[in-house]
């Protein structure tokens, strides 16, 4: 991995209820503790952020696989869940990878294979895992 340096800026107003901003060179967020701790849910909340950045990290990732391999990819998509409890915190992604209506069915089997990869390939994923967060990949690819 190359070095990297990332700087966060975070400021807060009016206590649990209040809410506040995130930023980074690339993004501006509003943050809020969220309604069931007690706080306003008036912005993104720790653990969506977390998910969010494991999502683009897998996206990102997905991607690049799926070009190197050269597929006709027409339309990425990827929806990403959580389930949170005391016992257990997952992710769930479901890329939906649609290729060109000419793809082979080598190419939808390759573009299969890419959203496994891809998952290996997460940075940020890895780093949640060896935290114990289990992330499972359910993806569909089609064509048109």
């Amino acid at each position: 991995m190359a070095d990297m340096k990332i700087n966060v800026n975070a400021v807060w107003n009016g206590g649990v209820t209040g809410n506040g901003t995130l930023k980074t060179e690339n993004l501006d967020t509003k943050i809020a503790i969220p309604t069931s701790l007690g706080g306003s849910g008036n912005g993104a909340n720790p653990k969506e952020v977390l998910v969010s950045s494991v999502t683009t990290c897998y996206t990102a990732t997905l991607t690049f696989v799926l070009e190197s391999r050269k597929l006709p990819v027409v339309e990425l998509t990827v929806n990403s869940e959580a389930n949170i409890s005391d016992n257990e915190f997952k992710i769930t992604h479901y890329p939906h990878i649609v290729l060109s209506a000419d793809a082979t069915e080598e190419q939808i089997q390759s573009a299969q294979r890419a959203t496994e990869a891809a998952d290996k390939g997460c940075e940020v994923g890895n780093l949640l895992k060896k935290a114990d967060v289990k992330i499972e990949i359910q993806g569909k690819v089609s064509s048109k």
